[in-house]
């Protein structure tokens, strides 16, 4: 695939040291390594990937949460979350078209900013990732306690169905759906992209008859007053379901295994990302129309709540649940596919242990999938949701920033290096999306913002012991097959 992009100059990398940056050249060069990930992923397949990262415990679960903080203006704050999304989903795009390498913006950080960046945008995208697998995973319980409860008249023990802080001790369901999900992606791939597109042509099917459905019952009194909570509400909820829009970079990371990755890759990010936005403003404006805000906001399944108001009967209301399990898993799958890409990417690099990136013969990395999903797996079975997702939110719009800055860095240091996808109006499109990312960051509490600079901390005494030492590119040694 390398062979449809410009080459660069020859030099492997241009500096040493903490600000070593890895030439697009060997960026490229290291996609052909033969016992490397396979190109095996189609358009379609990219699509579902995104759209089954997106859709999932945001419009499931935290939207109940969003509209406590904000009232019926939750239609606004999808709206303004869905916009600082799409600034930086054209930035995503022209740099996977460019460089369709995994690793997403760590590797993008690489290219453009050098070693210490990426390993921080690197560092910040183990969290996201594996906090948001943990979140999600968390959000799916609820749901399955619901549906058990309605269907078999079972009730899960408050002391096996929901993490500490929530009534719980251990959220044992969401242990075994980051097992099984981690299960399937070693085997393989293409099994794992056919089975999420499956489970996302479900949930959007689910959610259209969610929004038909209730259409036809919706109480115009429940929009009023429509911003009880001001301006400042419908700001912090659009910070709050950001989370919601979370995915869609998921996609980046499968530019090694993208079939074409100059033309698919930028078509599947910008699409998924405005077909989850259309899904979630008309969701929003049906949940809304059916309950009432304390309704909501107090629902651990709040669109279920919202269904059941509609009079269609309790089948409706299992149905919502069953169409949440289907999409917080394909949620599990999708994001999990992403971290474990990003550490391949940063194993092969010499930054973290190179038993992370190694590949079974189906080219999967095996103990990438272990590691980390033991990790989420710890996560989701001690930890409450709410917490969780302003901490992926914060990590998230951290790599938002990088890539649109990125965008820039790369048009004015290699401006000739061939781009299937332009942001158009550069700088001033990136520049938008930093500011917009600035901003909502600036929304988060005060100890998210002290959690997440701990994490970073950590990362950096990290990167001095053993990263830095390790690191192929910056000490010259270039990267070698795993």
């Amino acid at each position: 695939m390398a062979s449809t992009h410009q080459r660069q100059a020859p030099e492997e990398h241009e500096h040493r040291g903490l600000f070593a940056r890895k030439s697009t050249e060997q960026l490229l060069a290291d996609t052909e390594n033969q016992d490397g990930l396979r190109r095996a992923v189609g358009a379609l397949d990219m699509t579902a990937l995104g759209v089954g990262a997106i859709i999932g415990t945001g419009i499931f679960v935290i939207i109940g949460e969003a509209i406590g903080v904000s009232g019926p203006a939750i239609i606004l704050s999808f709206v303004l979350a869905g916009l600082t999304c799409l600034f930086s989903a054209l930035s995503y795009a022209e740099l996977a078209s460019s460089i369709p390498v995994s690793g997403s913006a760590y590797t993008y950080g690489y290219a453009t900013l050098g070693e210490l960046a990426a390993w921080i945008i690197g560092w910040d995208l183990l969290l996201e990732y594996g906090v948001s697998v943990a979140a999600v995973a968390v959000g799916w319980g609820g749901y399955l306690q619901d549906l058990l409860q309605s269907l078999l008249s079972i009730h899960l023990p408050d002391a096996i169905a929901g993490p500490p802080g929530d009534g719980g001790t251990v959220n044992l369901p969401a242990v075994v759906l980051i097992a099984g999900v981690s299960a399937l992606l070693i085997v393989g791939v293409k099994e794992s992209a056919r089975t999420n597109t499956v489970m996302v042509i479900t949930k959007l099917g689910i959610l259209v008859f969610f929004i038909i459905a209730g259409a036809f019952s919706i109480k115009s009194s429940n929009y009023t007053p429509f911003a009880p909570h001001g301006t400042s509400g419908t700001v912090d909820a659009a910070a709050l379901i950001f989370f919601a829009y979370i995915g869609f970079d998921a996609i980046s990371t499968s530019g090694e295994e993208a079939k074409n990755p100059g033309r698919d890759l930028p078509r599947s990010i910008v699409g998924s990302l405005l077909i989850a936005t259309l899904v979630y403003i008309l969701v929003a404006i049906v949940a809304v129309g059916l309950a009432s805000e304390t309704q909501l906001s107090q629902s651990d399944a709040p669109l279920t709540t919202a269904i059941r108001q509609a009079g269609l009967g309790s089948w409706a209301g299992d149905l919502l649940s069953l169409g949440a399990l289907i999409a917080i898993t394909s949620v599990v799958l999708t994001v999990l596919y992403g971290q474990t890409r990003i550490t391949y990417s940063m194993a092969r690099d010499g930054l973290l242990p190179r038993f992370l990136g190694k590949l079974t013969p189906r080219g999967t990395p095996l103990w990438g999938c272990i590691v980390f999903g033991a990790l989420a797996a710890g996560m989701a079975a001690f930890l409450p949701l709410s917490e969780i997702a302003k901490l992926v939110n914060i990590g998230t719009l951290f790599a938002f920033l990088i890539v649109n800055l990125g965008v820039i860095v790369l048009r004015r240091t290699q401006s000739g290096l061939e781009r299937p996808f332009r942001v158009p109006l550069v700088p001033v499109v990136p520049l938008i999306g930093a500011a917009l990312c600035v901003y909502l960051m600036s929304r988060q509490p005060g100890i998210t913002w002290l959690r997440f600079g701990v994490w970073m901390a950590i990362g950096l005494v990290v990167y001095a012991l053993y990263g830095r030492r390790h690191s192929r590119v910056a000490s010259g040694r270039g990267v070698r097959s795993l």
